[in-house]
Parts: structure tokens; sequence; C-alpha cells
């Protein structure tokens, strides 16, 4: 991957359950495709069919595992099993797990909320990028814009929480990411995209830029 801050926003598609929309994201522009392991989500996906869809998808496209207090072990073993280039972490990973997972997978995701204090430490977990997100992951909440964040501003942002078409051009001028996050706002119901409002996300936030 190459550094695109001053080029178009990247664009992350979540939640993707079926072939279906994975195809129709990526025609559509989309940058990366996350399926979920998360046992409590709505959009839980087993290893099996994230490894039938993954095979029939370019290899340009990051591909991401989304796990939440999984081992270290069990997230290496189900990446390499669904040929997922990219593990996000969403629950309480230590630094040195972090660590270990970006020594074995080729891109790896942080998610921290937007209050979290581990942000102000956040080069400490060594992976490629830093998700910011609402408190309460997958339930299209926007997190308060206004509040005052402390996220390190050398870090690769992708900025979720609550996004849709309708407020992602005003997310990327407050927070000046290098990609967004969706996954509710583009759903006619949770794990089904909506096609309409997939390439109305796409097309607004690739024709947003990240102030520099």
């Amino acid at each position: 991957m190459t550094d695109r801050f001053s080029e178009e926003i990247f664009v992350k598609i979540c939640g993707v359950t079926n072939l279906e929309d994975a195809l129709l994201a990526i025609d559509l522009g989309c940058d990366a495709l996350g399926f979920n392991f998360v046992t409590t989500s709505k959009r839980r996906v087993e290893p099996e069919l994230v490894k039938n869809i993954v095979k029939k998808i370019p290899s340009e496209i990051m591909t991401v595992g989304v796990f939440c207090d999984f081992s270290s072990e069990e997230i290496i073993r189900i990446v390499e099993k669904t040929g997922l280039n990219t593990a996000q972490m969403h629950g309480k990973e230590t630094y040195k797990e972090c660590q270990l997972l970006a020594e074995n997978i080729p891109f790896t995701i942080k998610a921290l909320a937007a209050n979290s204090p581990e942000l102000a430490n956040f080069a400490n977990f060594g992976v490629d990028f830093l998700l910011l997100d609402s408190e309460t992951p997958g339930e299209g909440r926007k997190f308060d814009w206004d509040m005052p964040i402390d996220f390190p501003k050398s870090e690769k942002l992708l900025l979720a929480g609550g996004l849709n078409a309708d407020n992602v051009h005003a997310g990327i001028e407050r927070f000046a990411p290098f990609g967004v996050d969706v996954a509710t706002g583009i759903e006619s119901e949770p794990g089904r995209k909506d096609p309409h409002l997939l390439k109305l996300f796409i097309e607004t936030a690739k024709s947003s830029r990240a102030k520099t």
C-alpha cells in the first residue's frame, strides 16, 4: 500500500457477509472489505464463508478480519485459513499481542474509542492503522466530534463510528483521516448493503479530501 494522504480517501466497507455485496463495493471503488468474526455481532461470519469470498476478490483490495479479544494465535490461524491480509482488533489486546500480530500479518489495525486513554500511547501497539471509533462499535452511533481527542497525528487514521453519506464529508474535514470505515450507515439491514447508500457513501468520501 502507498501513502495516500494527499490522494483519494481510503474507503473500508465493513460487515460484509456475502459475495454479492463484496463485489459491488469493489466495483463502486472501495479499497478494503471487513469481515466480522466477533461472536456477538449481527454481522458475524464463519471462516469458511470468508475464505470463499476472499479468493474471488482482487489481490489489491485490503481484506480485513475484525476480532475482539481473540487470542493472537487464533487471529493468526483465522487470517491464514481465510486468506485475509489484515487483522483489526477491537478488544483489550495488549501492546505485546498487537506487536506479535503485526509481525505475522501483512497489515494490522487497532480500534480505540475516541475517549480511550490508550490513544496517547498508540505507537506502542506497533500496528499500521488507528481506527477511531465510538464506544459502541457496529451500532451506527457517532461519537462526539467536538470532544478534545488526543489522537496521534502521525498515525494513519481510519475514522469510524456512525458514518453515512450525509456526514462523511464533514468527518473528513474535521479529522483529516487517511480513510473512513462504514457498516451500519450503508445497510438495508444488518449484514446486507443497500446499493444506493453504498454508492453514495463511496462517491462522497472519494470526492472529499483530507487536510494535509
